[in-house]
């Protein structure tokens, strides 16, 4: 799929927003997840449709984004994705956010902002925050990109169910080390566990909610628990064998769900 990069302006410098496919819609606009960047997204895109329209960046404060200034905290990641939304998406569009970009995603849906006609989380930050997210818990999270090494570590017994192809995982380790401090530790100490619920029960269009079977960090019991009752309508489908870093673990599966999901909306 052919992508084009615009410069989007932000106060303290700018966003590389890569923006692909063609004419088909709704475009398809992705959050990625702690640790993620635009390329989190890359094994998925291939699987789209040539002719589906797709927007995609690096998150405040990681990657190409390292330099943005702060805050990093959630308000301010889904003011950034409201500004990608209205200066690079024409029509209407769908969010698809992984993990953090899940609860990034939530939050800006509630918000109800024009043009979007639908919310597809994978693996997503529940709007709740549940009761194994202690203070103990997110003080040991932050020290999880803290080196190569920690990152391995994460990778192999928290992570990922399924085993990654040797150059993806040097690109997810590359990744989750793309970050300042400031920003690499907003999420864990603070934007997990903030309650975003008042605004979530606000998301009025179609939502389709993707599970990996043995992810623990977001484990399907945790968002039947802690996202469906504050958006009832979703749909929750499990991924058979998968772990957390479903974009890069279960590619087939994240894209197969993308279009039917986009199927149904043009009913």
């Amino acid at each position: 799929m052919t992508e084009t990069t615009r410069p989007l302006p932000l106060a303290g410098g700018s966003l590389d927003v890569r923006i692909g496919g063609g004419r088909q819609g709704p475009a398809l606009v992705f959050a990625h997840y702690w640790g993620g960047s635009a390329g989190t997204w890359d094994a998925v895109i291939e699987r789209l449709p040539a002719g589906q329209a797709t927007v995609r960046f690096d998150q405040r404060g990681w990657g190409t984004a390292r330099a943005l200034p702060g805050p990093y905290h959630l308000d301010q990641l889904a003011e950034d994705l409201a500004r990608v939304v209205e200066a690079c998406v024409p029509g209407p569009f769908v969010l698809v956010g992984h993990s953090m970009g899940g609860k990034v995603a939530q939050l800006l849906a509630g918000r109800r902002p024009a043009g979007l006609a639908g919310l597809v989380l994978v693996a997503p930050a529940p709007p709740r925050p549940p009761a194994t997210v202690t203070e103990a818990y997110r003080q040991g999270l932050s020290h999880a990109y803290d080196s190569p090494e920690t990152v391995r570590h994460a990778l192999d017994h928290v992570l990922t169910a399924l085993p990654l192809p040797e150059a993806v995982r040097a690109a997810v380790v590359r990744d989750s080390l793309a970050a300042g401090a400031a920003a690499r530790e907003e999420w864990p100490l603070r934007g997990i566990a903030q309650d975003i619920t008042g605004v979530v029960r606000g998301i009025e269009v179609p939502v389709a909610v993707l599970t990996g079977e043995h992810d623990p960090v977001e484990p399907p019991e945790v968002l039947r628990a802690c996202l469906l009752p504050y958006v009832p309508h979703a749909t929750l489908t499990t991924v058979p064998g998968a772990g957390h870093l479903l974009p890069v673990e279960s590619p087939d599966a994240v894209a197969t769900a993308l279009r039917d999901f986009l199927a149904r909306l043009r009913r």
